[in-house]
């Protein structure tokens, strides 16, 4: 009898141990949100409560709360968590000018995000880029073409980047009435947009019109229309208030717009408060003052000072208890305290990750992405019975050229030369050289060869030691010999005796050069990785954003055995190591222009990568500076490799992958045809070839305004948008904002509209549509408006509708847009936000009205009548 009271005993209290893990309110799935919330918060202590304020919250054991880390990245693809599909950076899928595009690009991307979430889970991480609280999208307005983050943004104009915004955002969170599929953010809010050096101590200032007209319609509309859950903070100022702490920008956020989710700020931006703007005296005024003003959430620690604050009577729990309140009702519409099994987001698959309908999304999504910028007697499409064909630049064959920053790890990236060779080889010979380097001192970076290793004993490769702890301490668990540095684990381990964030490598031997002459180095690890080759070179570190930024120089000789160590370790669930230099190369122009000679026709492939434009970054080359640009030139060596190419009198194709304007004049006057791909992520190489040969009509538009010169620009610190962007720029573009070709042409019929403006009513608008040309294609359908009796200083036209068709050769199609009263509207001179009565015209065409656009437009005027229509900010 004993025995079975005690084997009672024991199941009852496991069954309680097991039902104790739910027994919460706040655990109990039945009860409705607001209920669970209130009673997760009510059994926090104060401390508890301080540390889920920071981006890495750590776990609250005895409430059955897990560690939670808040950074995750998503802008074009699941970022630094392992393979993903990686689409064409934000700049250049908005080229596309497509919102359904970015919608279908956001929902494969989200559903990548939660089959890692989960996986992630499966194995007991809790890390930086595991979760479901993602850190985009980008939406500041690309003032500037100098601003090295603005091909992280969906371009210059607030309509555009509001619209495609707006449906990442769907995209991203989802349809389910009762979970979030993931968290979306919108950042930096709100007035930013460089420069990078100074971010963290300017001030932005800028007038009452461009705030409302320029600088917050988007945030408005990811808010209003999308219900984004998320807002970051910038770094910089504004109007003298950290954009942190900034009562007018949260009065805006929270009073106007209603914005009921969490404010994050960005990473470090509390301590800027104090350190670089002198706003207060401390880290504790600091915390104090962002979380009194409206930041809930601090991506780093300086809120850890919160208790300090409290303690010394800056802060109240209260204010404190409305940031967790916030804070926890994300993550309780995420389902982070619900059973899988009801979860729906929760039975995605981690097989969805870089599957097939992805990557064909992927090549989809960077066919629309391409904009035909030029194409003189119809070079393109070219034949495919060509007998040679040159591909030459730094970017043909250079995967880092593909992506843009903020970039997941793509499986199979396709280059433009493997593109083209995929297209027509082996029935067409495709040859390749690089001509010259991306820029001065910065060689494009290959994987050393396993043959230039040597062990200590003297076997080819190199001795591995791996570790079972982080720091490289006492025994190896195994050694072995690898032959080179190039490993991508993905978010497995080596050896499925080590964990995940419980591992190094120590690789060590000995390297030979192939000549005597001065080589490059630089490694390539996530998260980290370092090098040291005997005293002469070393790099490395944490690289979380510009991985082989600095390439490191050194002079070697041949002949000679250099000991090397790479250090490799393993603190977040990703893993890449890569060691990879850069040989000298003698004679690569004139190799370059021998091949062309050689060869039917060119394909020139320049540009700019992560490498040049970016966020804050360690680099100074001429024309470019701490990640912004200072000229709007293509690099000095692309220009003298253009130039040579040129001199040869053979057809040449240029093909830029670029993330900002480039002022390539030489080019439109020299070139026969020139595209645009951007960033294309990783199907570029595929896509672009497509387009070169016929198998796609391209139809991208420019989303950014290209200039002819820096000179052309107002002072790059000046958020006047005075002289700026299509809307004000009174010059000569070099390429127009909105502009594009195809290889066919499209014709259109008058505009009409019904129904009327007002405050609640709409009014549309209708224009119809030809495909007159003899290629079935895309079109992208503008329409734009002036305000032709303002009484103030008002855009010279503004987009307002846009649509992208398809139109089979010879069809007509209408298109319909349905505009508000918000879209006429505008701040008076007494800084009210109003719809004038007067005249307006509307045009609708494939392009901006009266720009170098070969396809027809069309216009009218329109009459608003009564008195001035007052509109909500």
């Amino acid at each position: 009898m004993t025995k079975y009271v005690y084997t009672f005993l024991l199941v009852f209290c496991c069954c309680i141990q097991i039902e104790a893990q739910k027994q919460f309110p706040f655990q109990n799935e039945q009860l409705d949100l607001e209920t669970r919330l209130n009673d997760l918060v009510s059994r926090m202590t104060l401390e508890e409560k301080i540390s889920q304020l920071m981006s890495d919250a750590p776990a609250i054991e005895r409430l059955n709360i897990p560690k939670y880390n808040w950074w995750n990245e998503s802008l074009h693809g699941v970022a630094r968590a392992g393979y993903a599909t990686v689409f064409p950076q934000s700049i250049s899928i908005a080229a596309s000018w497509d919102a359904q595009l970015v919608r279908e690009v956001a929902t494969a991307i989200s559903d990548e995000a939660r089959a890692k979430h989960h996986e992630y889970l499966r194995r007991d991480q809790h890390d930086i880029y595991q979760g479901l609280t993602m850190w985009s999208p980008n939406i500041n307005i690309f003032r500037d073409p100098r601003w090295g983050r603005g091909h992280e943004t969906y371009g210059e104009d607030p309509f555009l980047t509001g619209t495609l915004g707006a449906q990442y955002v769907k995209g991203l969170q989802g349809d389910d009435p009762e979970y979030l599929k993931v968290v979306a953010t919108a950042k930096h809010f709100a007035v930013h947009s460089g420069p990078e050096e100074s971010r963290h101590y300017f001030d932005a200032n800028t007038s009452e019109r461009d705030l409302w007209e320029t600088y917050l319609p988007a945030f408005r509309m990811l808010v209003k229309d999308a219900q984004v859950q998320s807002v970051m903070t910038a770094y910089n100022r504004f109007r003298g208030e950290a954009a942190s702490s900034n009562k007018l920008l949260f009065d805006i956020l929270r009073n106007k717009w209603g914005f009921d989710g969490y404010v994050v700020s960005d990473c470090g931006a509390i301590n800027d408060i104090w350190e670089d703007h002198k706003i207060t005296a401390d880290a504790a005024s600091a915390s104090a003052l962002a979380l009194e003003t409206g930041t809930d959430l601090n991506c780093g620690a300086t809120y850890k000072s919160l208790k300090e604050a409290i303690a010394n009577g800056l802060i109240t729990e209260e204010k404190i208890n409305i940031a967790i309140e916030r804070l926890f009702r994300a993550r309780l519409k995420l389902g982070m305290f619900d059973t899988e099994e009801n979860l729906s987001y929760a039975t995605i698959p981690f097989s969805v990750n870089t599957n097939a309908s992805h990557t064909a999304l992927a090549r989809k999504a960077a066919q629309e992405s391409i904009v035909l910028l030029k194409n003189e007697a119809h070079m393109l499409p070219l034949s495919k019975d060509l007998k040679q064909i040159a591909v030459i630049g730094p970017n043909a064959h250079n995967v880092q050229s593909l992506w843009g920053n903020y970039n997941g790890t793509p499986k199979n990236p396709v280059t433009v030369v493997q593109g083209i060779r995929n297209k027509v080889a082996p029935q067409v010979k495709v040859v390749y050289e690089e001509g010259a380097s991306l820029a001065q001192g910065m060689p494009t970076m290959q994987v050393i060869p396993s043959i230039y290793f040597r062990t200590a004993s003297g076997k080819q490769g190199l001795d591995a030691a791996y570790f079972n702890n982080s720091k490289w301490e006492g025994d190896p668990l195994f050694t072995q010999i690898d032959d080179k540095v190039d490993f991508t684990w993905d978010i497995n381990t080596p050896d499925p005796r080590l964990a995940l964030q419980q591992y190094s490598v120590l690789w060590s031997g000995f390297l030979s050069v192939p000549e005597t002459g001065r080589y490059y180095f630089s490694d390539w690890g996530k998260p980290y990785l370092d090098f040291q080759i005997e005293d002469l070179v070393s790099g490395g570190g944490k690289h979380t954003h510009h991985p082989s930024v600095n390439a490191k120089e050194v002079y070697l000789e041949a002949g000679k055995n250099y000991a090397i160590t790479i250090k490799y370790s393993n603190l977040y669930g990703n893993a890449e190591a890569r060691m990879l230099w850069s040989t000298p190369e003698k004679n690569k122009l004139e190799r370059a222009v021998n091949l062309a000679e050689d060869s039917d026709v060119t394909i020139l492939v320049l540009g700019l990568n992560e490498r040049l434009e970016g966020e804050e970054m360690r680099i100074d080359v001429e024309g470019f500076s701490k990640g912004d640009r200072t000229a709007l030139d293509l690099p000095l060596e692309q220009r003298e490799l253009m130039r040579a190419l040129v001199a040869t009198g053979k057809p040449i194709v240029l093909v830029l992958l670029n993330g900002s304007a480039l002022a390539i004049n030489y080019a439109q006057e020299h070139v026969p045809a020139i595209l645009s791909a951007g960033y294309p992520g990783q199907e570029g190489g595929n896509a672009i070839a497509d387009v070169l040969f016929g198998d796609y009509n391209p139809a991208g538009r420019l989303p950014v305004t290209y200039y002819k010169s820096v000179d052309d620009l107002p002072d790059f610190e000046d958020y006047s948008m005075k002289g700026r962007t299509y809307r004000y720029f009174e010059g000569e573009a070099l390429y127009p904002f909105g502009y594009g070709l195809s290889y066919t042409q499209f014709s259109y019929d008058a505009i009409k509209t019904s129904g009327r403006l007002a405050a609640d009513k709409v009014l549309n608008v209708q224009v119809t549509v030809t495909n007159s040309g003899d290629r079935d294609g895309d079109e992208v359908v503008q329409l734009y408006l002036k305000d032709e009796v303002a009484s103030t200083t008002r855009p010279q036209v503004q987009l307002v509708g846009f649509k992208r068709i398809h139109l089979q050769k010879g069809e007509t199609q209408t298109v319909e847009f349905r505009l508000d009263a918000r879209q006429f509207s505008m701040i008076n001179d007494q800084e009210q936000l109003v719809v004038e009565p007067g005249w307006f015209t509307l045009y609708a065409g494939g392009g901006q009205p009266n720009k170098k656009q070969t396809e027809s437009s069309v216009s009218m005027r329109y009459e608003v009548t009564g008195k001035p229509m007052s509109i909500a900010f």
